[in-house]
């Protein structure tokens, strides 16, 4: 009876065992899922605190190029103020006033404030045609800058107005030269 017992603690035991194998894989499962879902929500977070801060610069840059454009009025009326101030006789004040303006741009242009290039032809992600005139030169060049465009970051604050040429006065010559040759030989 001794052996049998003994046999029957050991089959016992090899059944529990087996019983208890299903649980345990099922509980090593259980643990890999959760280290699964958390690594996942590792991520995430990472992600979410990539997306926030990119939401905040992103924010930044138009917070500052709004007040950039609102600047923008002030920058003409120092431009206008300069120019008025050419005529005067009092150096000292011009000289001042030359040196707040030279200042006040530097500070804004050490935050990303910038010209737009004016010179050459029309490019109309830059510019805006305030008046074509006759001249010269071929169409679309520009012969004047009205007011100056800003851009900051890539972002366009202000087009440039421009007087562009419309490229009449060389055709209007030849017709005047054909027209003048037709004249004469009348």
């Amino acid at each position: 009876m001794n052996q049998n017992s003994g046999e029957e603690k050991d089959t016992g035991k090899k059944e529990e065992a087996n019983a208890n194998a299903p649980a345990a894989n099922e509980k090593q499962l259980k643990e890999e899922d959760q280290k699964e879902q958390i690594l996942r929500l590792i991520a995430e977070f990472d992600n979410y605190k990539k997306r926030a801060k990119n939401d905040i610069d992103n924010a930044k840059i138009i917070g500052k190029a709004e007040l950039l454009k609102n600047l923008l009025s002030v920058i003409d009326e120092f431009d206008l103020a300069l120019l008025a101030l050419s005529e005067m006789k009092d150096r000292n004040i011009v000289k001042g006033i030359e040196l707040l303006y030279s200042n006040f741009i530097a500070q804004l242009r050490k935050e990303g404030l910038e010209e737009t290039d004016s010179n050459g032809t029309f490019d109309p992600y830059k510019h805006e045609i305030i008046i074509s005139a006759p001249s010269a030169k071929p169409y679309g060049t520009i012969l004047e800058v009205v007011k100056k465009g800003y851009m900051f970051k890539g972002i366009m604050l202000r087009p440039a107005s421009v007087i562009i040429s419309d490229g009449k006065e060389n055709k209007k010559n030849e017709k005047e030269g054909m027209d003048g040759s037709d004249k004469q030989n009348n």
